[in-house]
């Protein structure tokens, strides 16, 4: 379902903040409004099952078998005797793909 009240609420409080020209007012909030309807604003997070390879559509089983495959290939542990680069790369991707578990883990509980 769309939402549309922050077009509402823009609109009144533009209206009411912009005293001088309430019609430009009115047409600013109700832009605001838009695009925080639209989520403009909103932060994008990254698909956790293109993290580990899979489709959404992949089963516990595949999901468990990509996991355990990509933690041991960039677990940080495993690049002991990695240059320094090369071990920060592998913290890095290696919390990527934890998120990205867990992530998955509390979508299919719900």
């Amino acid at each position: 379902m769309k939402r549309w009240y922050g077009k509402l609420l823009g609109f009144f409080a533009g209206a009411a903040l912009l005293r001088s020209n309430p019609p430009l007012g009115a047409l600013i909030g109700l832009l605001i409004g838009h695009a925080f309807d639209s989520d403009w604003f909103k932060t994008r997070r990254e698909d956790p099952y293109a993290v580990l390879g899979l489709t959404d559509e992949a089963s516990d089983a595949e999901i468990d078998r990509a996991y355990r495959r990509l933690i041991s290939q960039y677990h940080p542990d495993r690049m002991a005797g990695a240059a320094e680069e090369l071990r920060r790369r592998a913290e890095v991707r290696s919390r990527e793909i934890n998120a990205a578990y867990d992530r998955i883990q509390t979508l299919r509980r719900k």
